[in-house]
């Protein structure tokens, strides 16, 4: 268990993108998190912190598609080569990057770099999805086309999605991902999800279970393998009467509570190498309300505790 005086170098990146989201505002979230202090926050901890402000994607033709459903294949591909080599270089720094969403296909590139840096270091990479959905459709599958709704299935190696980054690009394993919180899962996603072999704990298993043995058993897992760990933290994790700034609430999520301690409970055993912060909707938000709860929650994953322990 690292000592909580340790400092850490982190590296924000705003990542304006609403493409691969059904819903129009999303983009706007990075800044609402700069507005909320995350910066300031995480330097009060300690923490270098700097902001290197607001990527863009790499320009892809308008004749890049994707076989099947997949809205904006063109320019979310152009976003996820710039969020891998983004997501890559930061850690080979040296450094946490925290990607400022954006929504959640951003994730596809993400957790891409994350797996290529973690190759090199001969280590695996385990992926904590904190959400509503799992997030595993294709553009075979997906019923919206909707590419927020792909991104596991990307980097899990899924199918129709190859051309969007190089043949030789590491894949995270399905049994290193830990979908936390689900509640909303389209029925051949469903089947999807179990074939793969994808962890899930869904909002039933954390309400009988309480949120520590399940975190706690994750944790375990992937500190025995060695692994990194790269978390993402939609906002729709959370119940929407807390956290409103989102485009697809689904009732049931978790509390304010339940959220601060899984991040407490990661920043314990100093697993986390990389974040994302995702589907934060300033325009459907009330008053800032979600986005000072999300820089509340990653204060709590970078080291904030009301009592030191």
């Amino acid at each position: 268990m690292p000592p909580d005086h340790i400092a850490r170098s982190i590296a924000l990146f705003g990542v304006p993108l609403d493409a691969g989201a059904g819903r129009a505002g999303c983009k706007m979230g990075s800044e609402a998190l700069r507005v909320a202090g995350l910066a300031r926050e995480l330097r009060h901890l300690g923490h270098a912190v700097e902001d290197r402000g607001d990527l863009s994607p790499d320009p892809v033709g308008s004749a890049f598609t994707l076989t099947g459903n997949a809205k904006n294949a063109a320019l979310v591909a152009g976003w996820t080569r710039t969020l891998d080599r983004a997501s890559y270089t930061t850690l080979r720094e040296g450094a946490v990057p925290v990607f400022l969403g954006g929504d959640h296909s951003l994730a596809m590139g993400t957790v891409s770099g994350a797996a290529r840096f973690a190759r090199e270091a001969g280590r695996p990479l385990a992926v904590l999805w904190l959400d509503a959905h799992s997030d595993f459709n294709t553009p075979l599958t997906s019923p919206s086309g909707n590419m927020h709704g792909m991104p596991v299935a990307f980097f899990c190696g899924g199918s129709g999605m190859a051309d969007i980054l190089d043949a030789d690009r590491p894949m995270v394993r399905p049994q290193d991902v830990y979908v936390f919180g689900a509640r909303s899962i389209d029925t051949d996603e469903r089947e999807a999800v179990r074939h793969a072999g994808i962890n899930v704990y869904d909002m039933r298993s954390i309400d009988e279970l309480g949120v520590v043995a399940p975190i706690r058993d994750i944790l375990d897992k992937v500190e025995a393998a060695g692994a990194m760990l790269h978390v993402s933290l939609d906002v729709d994790f959370l119940d929407p009467d807390i956290a409103p700034g989102v485009g697809t609430t689904v009732r049931g999520g978790a509390t304010y509570r339940e959220a601060h301690l899984v991040m407490e409970m990661i920043h314990d055993r100093g697993l986390a190498t990389s974040l994302d912060i995702v589907e934060l909707n300033p325009f459907l938000d009330d008053r800032g309300k979600s986005a000072l709860l999300l820089v509340e929650l990653v204060a709590s994953l970078f080291g904030r505790q009301v009592f030191g322990r």
